[in-house]
C-alpha cells in the first residue's frame, strides 16, 4: 500500500466525518503499521485525523467503553477509576473465521437473533481481515439489569451475552454452513479433518469459527469503521443486512470504498431490553436445571408432558390473559410448556389459543416467529427464574402459594407438587 494512498483516503470528507462521529465518548488510538500510537489520544476534527496520518497512521481503533472524558484515562488506573469514568459501552459481536464465507453466515444469523429479540437498530461491518462485526449501541440498552447499573456490567455484560447468542444459533449455524458445503468440502477448506469437525456425530461449526466480544478487558480496542486493516490492506466497512450475503472482499478495497453508511449510528430506548433479560436469566438456569434433574431422579417423575392443574400459579394467571408484557409473556410460556415435557405441536396449539385471550392479542406473524425459533432449537431453555423482577413482579403475576416456598424457577413447581401427590398416593 502507498502511503500516499492511505492520506488520500483519509483525506476524504465523509470519511473523516464518519470517523469523526464514531469516535464521540471514546479513547481513540491511531496505529502506525506495527506500532501503536500514544493512549489515551482522541479525535474530535478532519485536523486530529490528519495530524496522525501525515505522521505515519495507517488505521484507527477505538474503544468499546464509553467514556465522560476519555482523555482522563491512564495505564495505571483501577477499577474503580475506570468505573467512574464509564458511562457505556456497545455491544459488539465479534465473528472470528479465517473463511469470510462461513463468517458471512456467520453475521445473519447473529443479525436473526437480534430481530428474533425485536431489535432493529443494529449494525454490522466487515473486520477488514475475514470476519465481521455485528453491534448494537448503549442508548438502546435497559438502565439497569438485576438491580446493577448496565454501565459497570462491563466486561461481564457483552460476554454474557455472546455466549447466549452463541448457543442459540448454533445448530441453525451448524445447518446453513452443511448447507453451504459438505463436510468433506469443509475439511478441504480448513484442513481439519472429519474427527476434528465433528462431535456426538454432529458437525459443530465452533470448530470453524468463534463469536466472541471485543470485551476481552477494559479499555480494549477494536478496528474503527473506515479503517485499514494492516494485514490485507482493505477497508473496515459498514454493511446494510441485505448486503451481507453478496458481499465480496472487493467491496472493501480502498478504491471501491464509500461513507454511506454509519456504525452505531441509530437506536432506540430500551430496544435491547428483552435480550438482556433472556441473556442474564438464561446464563443462571444451570443450577436450576440441576435441581429438577435431581427432583426427577429421586421422585421417579414419568418423562410426560405435565398437566396443567400442577403449573404454579404466576403461569396460571399468564393463562387469564396478559393486557401490558405479552411478549414477555409468551417467552415465559413457550419455554415453561416445553421445559414440562409439551411437544412442539401442544405448545403451537397451546400460545394461539393464549393470545386470543389477551385483550389486544400479539400478531400471529410473530408467534409463530417465536414458535418457529423455539422448534429449531434442539435444548430446552427454561423460563425466566422467580427473582427475576423484569417478568414475573412487573407482570403483576407473581402471587406465591405454599409450594413456591424455596423454588427459584416456575418449572420447579409442578415437580415438587407431583412429589406431593405421589406421596399421598403412597400413604394411601
Amino acid at each position: 500500500m502507498l502511503f500516499s494512498d492511505i492520506i488520500r483516503f483519509y483525506s476524504d470528507k465523509s470519511i473523516q466525518e464518519q470517523l469523526i462521529a464514531s469516535a464521540k465518548q471514546r479513547e481513540v488510538v491511531a496505529r502506525y503499521n506495527d506500532r501503536v500510537g500514544a493512549r489515551p489520544d482522541s479525535i474530535s476534527y478532519p485536523a486530529d485525523i490528519m495530524d496522525m496520518v501525515n505522521k505515519g497512521a495507517t488505521s484507527f481503533h477505538y474503544s468499546v467503553e464509553r467514556w465522560s472524558n476519555p482523555l482522563a484515562l491512564i495505564q495505571e488506573a483501577n477499577k474503580k477509576d475506570l468505573d467512574k469514568l464509564r458511562i457505556g459501552w456497545d455491544l459488539i459481536l465479534d465473528v472470528d473465521c479465517k473463511h469470510v464465507e462461513y463468517s458471512k453466515i456467520c453475521a445473519q444469523l447473529l443479525v436473526e437473533a437480534l430481530e428474533f429479540h425485536s431489535i432493529k437498530n443494529y449494525s454490522v461491518k466487515f473486520s477488514g481481515g475475514t470476519g465481521f462485526h455485528v453491534g448494537v449501541p448503549f442508548e438502546s440498552f435497559p438502565n439497569k439489569i438485576n438491580n446493577r447499573e448496565i454501565a459497570m456490567e462491563y466486561p461481564e455484560g457483552p460476554r454474557t451475552i455472546a455466549f447466549y447468542l452463541k448457543q442459540m444459533i448454533k445448530n441453525h449455524l451448524g445447518e446453513r454452513i452443511l448447507d453451504f458445503e459438505s463436510i468433506k468440502e469443509i475439511s478441504k477448506r480448513t484442513g481439519l479433518k472429519f474427527d476434528q469437525l465433528v462431535t456426538n456425530n454432529e458437525f459443530d461449526p465452533y470448530k470453524v469459527l468463534n463469536i466472541d466480544t471485543v470485551a476481552f478487558s477494559s479499555r480494549h480496542l477494536m478496528r474503527m469503521p473506515y479503517s485499514f486493516n494492516e494485514k490485507k490492506w482493505l477497508v473496515s466497512v459498514p454493511l446494510r443486512k441485505k448486503d451481507i450475503e453478496s458481499f465480496t472482499t472487493k467491496q472493501a478495497e480502498f478504491k471501491n470504498v464509500r461513507a454511506e453508511l454509519g456504525f452505531l449510528t441509530e437506536s432506540r430506548e430500551n430496544e435491547a431490553k428483552q435480550l438482556f433479560m433472556q441473556s442474564y436469566d438464561w446464563f443462571a438456569k444451570e443450577q436450576i436445571t440441576n435441581q429438577i434433574k435431581e427432583l426427577t431422579e429421586k421422585y421417579a417423575i414419568p418423562q410426560q408432558a405435565i398437566p396443567k392443574q400442577f403449573f404454579p400459579p404466576c403461569v396460571q394467571l399468564i393463562y387469564n390473559g396478559i393486557d401490558d408484557g405479552r411478549k414477555r409473556a409468551v417467552f415465559v410460556l413457550i419455554n415453561f410448556l416445553k421445559s414440562c415435557g409439551w411437544d412442539h405441536a401442544s405448545v403451537e396449539r397451546e400460545v394461539l389459543e393464549w393470545n386470543k385471550k389477551n385483550p389486544e392479542p400479539l400478531s400471529e406473524t410473530y408467534i409463530k416467529t417465536q414458535l418457529k425459533w423455539h422448534e429449531r432449537l434442539k435444548d430446552t431453555y427454561l423460563p425466566p427464574n422467580c427473582s427475576n423482577a423484569n417478568y414475573y413482579k412487573d407482570l403483576n403475576i407473581c402471587r406465591p402459594d405454599n409450594n413456591c416456598k424455596n423454588i427459584k424457577n416456575p418449572v420447579v413447581y409442578p415437580f415438587i407438587k407431583l412429589k406431593g401427590v405421589k406421596k399421598e398416593r403412597n400413604n394411601g
